[in-house]
């Protein structure tokens, strides 16, 4: 498989080869163009640490803005790239973010730590497509499925309930059967996520191209244990459900 890779985003991959280290588009902008969509941004990933990515790109603008999580922004053209270095997170305490993050230099312990198969691959134009979990098949097959056991992601982070259903409503994509039973049986975590990115991932559901697909909400419980923000959102679902 062939991706066309913007040019400032392949200047980035080969200027971070030339140094002797990896490098790859990652996530989002992978599924993207697979499913032949126009990325809306680039993440790289990489086995250089940040400090070394400071260094190859010294003669650009490096913001260090989330430098503690492994990420430089590199400004080229008053374009933003976001450089993140391979990494395994550890335990999730509170089901929102991880105690710490460790770097790594193999790819497939930075894959693995992802949310949905569809988000966990890489790409570059010298080793093709890096699919270790599927997601190039439950693509065609259109399946919203977690990178791994479904219970421990979500135990990880509960968000990631609501953002299968996000994706599910953008995609048109159903949600695996082991994905959502473990979204049944985690319900209750969703409790420990701030109101804030809990709305912000139901109004991009609500403004998808499926929106009914907030009947999970329902099948899920998830709705139980929601605070609807207001009195206009409790109207959107209302009147998405007698459509259904």
């Amino acid at each position: 498989m062939k991706m066309d890779l913007p040019p400032k985003v392949k200047y980035i991959i080969d200027k971070i080869y030339e140094n002797n280290y990896e490098a790859y588009i990652v996530g989002g902008c992978v599924r993207d163009a697979i499913l032949g969509f126009e990325p809306n941004d680039y993440d790289i990933t990489t086995s250089a640490t940040p400090k070394v990515i400071k260094e190859i790109f010294r003669d650009f603008k490096c913001i260090d803005i989330g430098i503690e999580h492994g990420t430089v922004s590199v400004v080229i053209d008053d374009d933003i790239y976001e450089i993140t270095t391979y990494r395994i997170e550890g335990e999730y305490k509170d089901h929102r973010r991880p105690e710490n993050v460790d770097f790594t230099s193999k790819l497939e312990e930075d894959l693995k730590r992802r949310d949905f198969t569809i988000n966990a691959m890489a790409y570059n134009e010298k080793e093709g497509l890096i699919d270790l979990f599927g997601g190039n098949i439950d693509i065609e097959n259109k399946i919203i499925k977690t990178v791994g056991n479904p219970y421990n992601r979500f135990n990880e982070d509960g968000l990631r309930m609501i953002r299968a259903i996000r994706f599910s409503s953008k995609l048109n994509f159903k949600i695996e059967d082991n994905t959502l039973l473990a979204i049944y049986d985690n319900a209750q975590i969703i409790k420990n996520i701030s109101l804030e990115r809990i709305t912000d991932e139901f109004n991009k559901i609500i403004l998808s191209n499926k929106p009914e697909n907030v009947i999970y909400l329902f099948k899920t419980k998830l709705l139980n244990y929601l605070n609807i923000s207001s009195e206009e959102d409790e109207n959107k679902i209302a009147e998405l459900y007698k459509k259904i």
